[in-house]
Formats: C-alpha cells, structure tokens, sequence
C-alpha cells in the first residue's frame, strides 16, 4: 500500500538509506553477512508496509513498534554478546563518523515531507529537530580527529555524545507525533510518513544504523 508520496521524495530517500547501508559495509570491512543481514531485513520490511499493514494504528500493542523494536533488540545482544562486542570493536570508527554526514539527506527529506503534510513541522530543522547539525558536522570531526596518527578521542567522544542526544531528541518527538495510542504532538499534522514504504526504512534501518554508529563509536574510543 503506497501513500501518495512525490515520486523525488521516495527515490531520493531509497538513494540515501542504500548510500548509508554501503558506508556500514566499508566500516564493517566489507562485511558480506552485514550486508545481507540488513537487505534482507530491508526486504522484508517492505513487502509488509507494501500491504499497508503499519497503516493501521489503533492496534494494542501497536503494530509500529514491528520497525523499530527488532532493530533496537539487535543491537543490544550486539554489546551483550562476546562475538556482538567483537564485531563491534572491529567497525572503522572514522567511516562510521563519515556515515553520519547521510543525516543532511535524511534532513531534507523530512523537510519535502513536511511541506508535502506527511510530517509536522516540529520533525524538521525549522522546529524542534536538530540533527542535520549531526550531518553538517560528520565530515568536519572525522577530517580533524583522523589528520594524525593517534585520533582525536576526546573530541569524537564529546561530538558522538552530543550528536547521540540529537538523534535521541527526534525519535522521540517522531514517536510522539505519530497517530498511535500514545500521541502527544502534532495532532492536527501527525507524523504519518513513517507509516508508508519507503519511509518505514527510516525507523526500521536508517535511524538504527545512526544509533548503532554512535553507541559503536563511543564504545571503542571508552576502551581505548
């Protein structure tokens, strides 16, 4: 089941979370099971929202919470895990800094969505949410904190902490604004986006890969 979307809004996204899932795959050292892990997810993940099974909200527990709660689950028994925290502790920390720069896209297309009344204003960089500062950051931090041989780890501890904060701030004022039994915001404009193919990658895999990213990140420059 499609929501009338403009077809640049759908491509351009689809183009980013592909872009975002390929730097994980280079952090990841061309890992081939990563790879197949997240598309078969992504796969998955769209032939349900395709039969518009997130279009219906007024379930208990609510059917949302099958995009994002599997992902969260993953990535715990990631850290909990020996071979989890190994895998983690092998990730390129400077591509996963590069990999936040995917957040300017992300950014614009909540910015179309707003503007095409699938998304509230207070989800995008003219209201509450301010993560593209994430993007517009990442090459910066990871070109300064990689110029010399030993990296920066005080400042990419501090800007992966800050920018974790960013990213905690708009899942859940995305979460809030969605039209579930526990909205809070934007009742008048609800977050409806999230509820359609592509856009259900956005908290089924590209905010999970951002969260991964940072919790990776700041888990290798603590032991270090």
């Amino acid at each position: 089941m499609y929501a009338s979307l403009p077809s640049y809004i759908s491509t351009v996204f689809i183009i980013t979370t592909l872009i975002q899932i390929f730097l994980l795959f280079l952090a990841a050292n061309k890992s081939i099971p990563t790879l197949l892990v997240i598309l078969g997810w992504l796969l998955l993940q769209s032939i349900i929202s395709l039969n518009g099974f997130y279009t219906v909200t007024n379930t208990n527990p609510p059917r949302f919470i099958l995009l994002g709660g599997p992902t969260l689950l993953f990535i715990i028994l990631l850290f909990i895990t020996k071979k989890g925290r190994t895998y983690i502790d092998n990730l390129d920390v400077k591509m996963l800094t590069y990999l936040q720069t995917i957040r300017i896209p992300v950014e614009l297309v909540l910015l179309c969505l707003c503007i095409a009344g699938y998304v509230p204003q207070l989800m995008t960089f003219e209201g509450r949410n301010f993560d593209i500062l994430t993007g517009i950051t990442a090459p910066i931090i990871a070109f300064y904190s990689f110029r010399k041989a030993q990296p920066n780890k005080k400042l990419l501890f501090a800007w992966n902490i800050i920018c974790l904060g960013l990213l905690l701030n708009i899942i859940v004022i995305a979460i809030l604004s969605a039209p579930l039994p526990f909205q809070q915001f934007a009742f008048d404009h609800p977050n409806t986006a999230v509820l359609y193919f592509p856009i259900t990658w956005l908290p089924c895999c590209v905010v999970p890969i951002a969260l991964f990213s940072h919790l990776a990140s700041i888990r290798q420059l603590v032991k270090r």
